[in-house]
């Protein structure tokens, strides 16, 4: 069992009234890490130390920002075992902790790339003698609320463009993964950012309404990014706008897996598994719709089901485990009941469709319509649909028929073909011929519809997290009318 503190202005505090919070293992329900639960005082106090260290970081030489993010990566990699040894916190597989680290890192050095590409522009003047520039400029403290499927990758991308924007930096971490992101946390302070740049923050679960929005009302608050479901993604827009904050905000999905009639099916079957059932199927980027010309769809779905059927899924300590826990049991009752509703409405179950306390085998239906919950509502879990239709158009409307619109992937031997398609699907992300989970931190990662607004990575997130100004400089006499 591991103690967590709060982190704040450089040093490891305990709640203000000494609560704390419990994770258990989602398996066996044993606690993996006993939590500081933050008051609000404890969120003035860690919004307060990132106001007084943001002059400090924001005036810091662009290359010497640069070398202490990507020291930062360094320091992420070298413990990785330490990170790995929390995946008990979400029962998640060991290799996916790995990756995480992996992909953090590399957020970090690519972030701490981008410090000397915050560029501006001269733009003409019609006025005499005026020199007029657009600037970026740091905004100040920015609010990251991090999830607990990918914990690593996502807390790291909520942070570190920020930072290397000359922002300074409030991680509200999840409450199903609190001990991966204090950790993360530390790694920053220990790479030498400075006292207050990074302040992590845990809560209790139902102390989070409360902590959310002090946080965003606190008026040193000047951008807030949120990654996590549709649902709380719309609570946090609904008081950043209340507050006048910008926010960036990473929500829920239904991804759409397009296989035209001149698929390579086995190239396709591989993706849309790894796509499908990869971490559980907990990611927001997760294969949820096959969306198969009929023509190919028998062959197709013969091929994905015998794939999905040989994913053992077990707990992560077993080595012959290919699939981990889900969150918790109710997460796995959450989604049973979407099975169950679509079986009970005549979709045919295909493979899996069980659960046992948080474990749930790779599920595979077929014959899904659009009365069943499924064909909307986002499962999150180790679930995929197959919507069969006649011809690319047909396609292409039952991949826009959803209220979500964040990855989304294609397969064809004919890329023109799959291009124009690609152009047309209602999504932030797609994907020809590769899987719908991908991720890179220099590409720019957002959705549209219901998968929320803004763009993470790199180039992409300089809009996010500074401040565009205009300045002007007067040469010589100006004539003014009065």
């Amino acid at each position: 069992m591991l103690d967590v503190p709060l982190l704040i202005d450089g040093l490891a505090r305990p709640a203000g009234d000494g609560r704390t919070f419990v994770r258990r293992n989602p398996l066996n329900g044993e606690i993996v890490s006993t939590a500081a639960a933050a008051t609000l005082e404890d969120t003035d106090a860690a919004v307060a130390a990132a106001q007084r260290a943001f002059p400090g970081w924001a005036a810091l030489a662009p290359n010497e920002r640069r070398a202490r993010l990507a020291k930062a990566a360094d320091l992420l990699e070298s413990r990785a075992a330490e990170f790995v040894a929390l995946a008990a916190e979400t029962g998640a597989m060991a290799n996916w902790y790995g990756f995480n680290v992996e992909l953090a890192a590399s957020v970090l050095r690519e972030a701490a790339a981008m410090t000397t590409q915050i560029t501006g522009e001269v733009i003409p003047s019609d006025i005499p003698g005026s020199f007029a520039m657009a600037l970026r400029q740091p905004c100040g403290v920015v609010l990251g609320i991090a999830p607990w499927n990918a914990p690593i990758i996502l807390a790291a991308r909520a942070v570190a463009m920020p930072l290397a924007c000359g922002n300074t930096v409030v991680l509200k971490s999840s409450e199903q993964s609190p001990a991966v992101h204090r950790l993360l946390g530390q790694v920053l302070h220990d790479a030498g950012l400075g006292d207050g740049v990074v302040n992590v923050l845990g809560n209790a679960p139902e102390d989070a309404p409360a902590i959310v929005e002090r946080l965003i009302a606190n008026p040193a608050v000047r951008r807030v990014n949120f990654t996590g479901s549709t649902h709380v993604g719309r609570i946090v827009g609904e008081l950043a706008a209340r507050h006048l904050k910008p926010a960036v905000l990473e929500l829920g999905g239904k991804a759409p897996f397009l296989v035209l009639d001149d698929a390579d099916l086995d190239a396709a079957v591989e993706a849309a598994a790894f796509g499908a059932f990869f971490n559980q199927g907990q990611i927001c980027m997760s294969t949820e719709r096959l969306i198969v010309d009929e023509r190919v769809a028998d062959a197709f779905v013969e091929k994905l089901a015998n794939k999905a059927a040989s994913l053992r899924v077990g707990d992560p300590a077993d080595p012959a485990s290919v699939l981990g826990s889900l969150i918790d049991a109710g997460a796995a009752r959450r989604i049973q009941a979407l099975v169950d509703d679509a079986v009970a409405k005549g979709a045919r179950l295909l493979c899996g469709g069980h659960s046992d306390g948080s474990l749930m085998q790779a599920t595979l239906l077929d014959n899904v319509t659009a009365d069943m919950r499924l064909y909307r509502e986002e499962s999150f879990g180790p679930v995929a649909v197959v919507l069969r239709a006649a011809g690319d158009e047909a396609l292409l409307r039952l991949a826009n028929d959803s209220e979500f619109g964040l990855s989304a992937a294609i397969f064809s031997r004919d890329v023109s073909r799959a291009l124009a398609l690609a152009q047309r699907i209602e999504s932030g992300i797609c994907h020809i011929n590769g899987p719908t989970v991908q991720d890179e931190p220099q590409m720019p990662f957002g959705g549209v519809k219901s998968s929320g607004y803004g763009s993470f990575g790199a180039r992409a997130s300089i809009e996010q997290f500074t401040q565009l100004r205009w300045v002007t400089l007067q040469n010589g006499p100006r004539h003014y009318p009065i």
